[in-house]
């Protein structure tokens, strides 16, 4: 029936039908809009509006498939692909501009450092949004757009800066070299002058690191948001596994030599190849995300909260809107009201146990206690300056486990941010500001490639130990596998600088996953110990 009614209509006709379903659709939305004013009062009546008409939310209240479980990690996906993007090329890229190995280094550090103000800002207000898309679809959709700006900036850093001024460089003439001994051409009319494409590199290099770093908090939390706890331990899992796989594939793609192919050759070399593909990659993966299930809004949990209408009979009856949303805050200057005070945006990792066994504490050792008998913590107010007071004044405890962190991180992020440099460098003896088309600047190159390579394997490793460090915790206890994790990695990275040889990169990149694994389940499972033993108390 409804393939004659298409042919009677023809495709003219067709195009006639969606045009009128879309009107009808946005019919309401123009009104709203009309009706406040049009200009920016309207724009904001749009997003502010508050539907009066009776919402199905019984997609949260149901165990979610596998399959969903991906489709609402899909995000996470896509900022690993842009991440591997960014820490496979941006060190590389800035190199060839101009910048020097210390000057790269601050660039590297003005991210962390905006993060460390702004992040626990977005957590509050995100736990505080009240708009009817929910809680963290408007931060994911936000962060998203920073990132996506991120990709197109950092490939097209010193295009825009000829734009304004910016002069070229010389082409390496290896013709002229072989007649002329003499033939050595300055450093500077090697590189050129790019004051406007370092700028421009750099602004989105901020852009990218910042927000796809910030962007995972919402993320995860909207995980958490629309699934049952009996979900989470899969969800989690998945969650990782995404993220893995996401960062495994990107660094792959950095390996193609996409110059040797028509897409690189369409796209103008094989860096924007990468971070064009990319991009795509990303916003599918986003886009995924965004439209799997819709949140409940916060004024839909403040009047719930308000009516009071036999909570016992409703609680039975099913879970309480509340109990999904307003239990699930990463704000750092916000009621804490999860399991655990501190990082609970990673604390909800642990709540896989829950589905354990019940017991008590077996000789102290955390992976021999249930968390489910780990009394949650009264609400508290916590303002910001609490937050920053508290980071000077911890329990010892806390205080050797975070300089432990922080020495950690230092020696993966050297790992992760100047690794295909140093294989470039190092260990093909290339040279990134050498002249373009010269032997020492395509030795650079193919390293740079080969480094993402070892990346791959970085991942890959990441999310393979990531599946077995909780039985490993279980048999070795925490506090060996802790300490065997960061041996692991300082002993593949010192046989890599030792070596520096193609089959180290590959096999000792193993190492950096483990590191990296670790980073991300122990000092997490370690807090969550010293809350239930009262070990953190001043």
């Amino acid at each position: 029936m409804t393939e004659k009614l298409h042919e009677y209509q023809g495709c003219l006709g067709r195009l006639h039908a969606i045009r009128d379903n879309w009107s009808q659709k946005f019919a309401p939305y123009k009104e709203r809009y009309a009706e406040s004013g049009g200009g920016l009062a309207g724009l904001r009546g749009l997003l502010t509006h508050r539907p009066q008409t009776t919402h199905d939310f019984s997609h949260i209240y149901r165990q979610k498939t596998r399959g969903e479980l991906v489709r609402i990690s899909a995000a996470v996906m896509g900022i690993e692909f842009a991440y591997s993007a960014e820490t496979a090329f941006v060190s590389p890229t800035l190199l060839k501009i101009g910048v020097a190995h210390r000057h790269m280094t601050l660039v590297w550090g003005l991210s962390p450092l905006v993060g460390f103000f702004l992040t626990p800002i977005l957590g509050s207000l995100s736990d505080k949004c009240d708009l009817p898309l929910g809680r963290r679809r408007p931060f994911i959709i936000a962060l998203s757009l920073g990132v996506f700006l991120g990709l197109l900036l950092v490939p097209n850093g010193e295009s825009l800066g000829y734009w304004f001024g910016d002069t070229h460089g010389i082409v390496y003439n290896a013709t002229l070299a072989e007649m002329d001994k003499n033939y050595k051409p300055s450093q500077e009319s090697i590189i050129g002058s790019h004051p406007w494409g370092v700028l421009f590199t750099v602004l989105g290099t901020v852009l990218l690191d910042f927000d796809a770093d910030a962007c995972q908090s919402p993320a995860r939390a909207y995980l958490l948001d629309v699934t049952q706890p009996e979900d989470h331990a899969r969800g989690l899992s998945t969650f990782t596994i995404m993220a893995g796989l996401g960062g495994c594939m990107g660094y792959a793609m950095g390996g193609i030599n996409w110059d040797a192919t028509a897409i690189g050759v369409m796209l103008g070399g094989h860096v924007r190849a990468v971070f064009t593909l990319i991009t795509f990659i990303f916003i599918g993966c986003v886009a995924a995300t965004v439209t799997s299930f819709t949140e409940i809004p916060l004024y839909l949990l403040a009047e719930q909260e308000a009516s009071h209408v036999d909570p016992d009979k409703e609680q039975r009856r099913r879970p309480t809107l509340t109990h999904q949303a307003s239990v699930m805050t990463y704000g750092a200057t916000e009621e804490q009201t999860t399991q655990f005070q501190g990082n609970d945006e990673y604390g909800d990792e642990y709540s896989q146990h829950k589905n354990e066994p019940s017991g008590a504490p077996d000789g102290g050792n955390p992976e021999n206690y249930n968390f489910q008998d780990i009394e949650p913590p009264i609400a508290t107010q916590a303002s910001l300056r609490h937050y920053l007071l508290s980071i000077v004044h911890m329990p010892g405890s806390m205080r050797i486990l975070c300089a432990t962190n922080l020495f950690c991180w230092s020696a993966h992020v050297c790992y992760s941010l100047y690794f295909t440099d140093f294989v470039g460098e190092a260990v093909f003896g290339g040279d990134p500001q050498a002249a373009e088309g010269s032997a020492k600047r395509n030795l650079y190159e193919d390293g740079v490639r080969f480094g993402c390579w070892g990346m791959a394997m970085y991942s890959l490793s990441c999310a393979c130990y990531s599946l077995v460090i909780d039985k490993l915790v279980q048999r070795f206890k925490a506090k060996r596998v802790y300490v065997c994790g960061q041996l692991v990695y300082c002993t593949g990275m010192s046989l890599l600088a030792l070596t520096r040889a193609k089959f180290g990169v590959i096999i000792f990149s193993w190492t950096a996953g483990v590191m990296y694994s670790t980073l991300f389940t122990m000092p997490y499972l370690l807090v969550a110990h010293y809350h239930a033993e009262n070990t953190v108390i001043l």
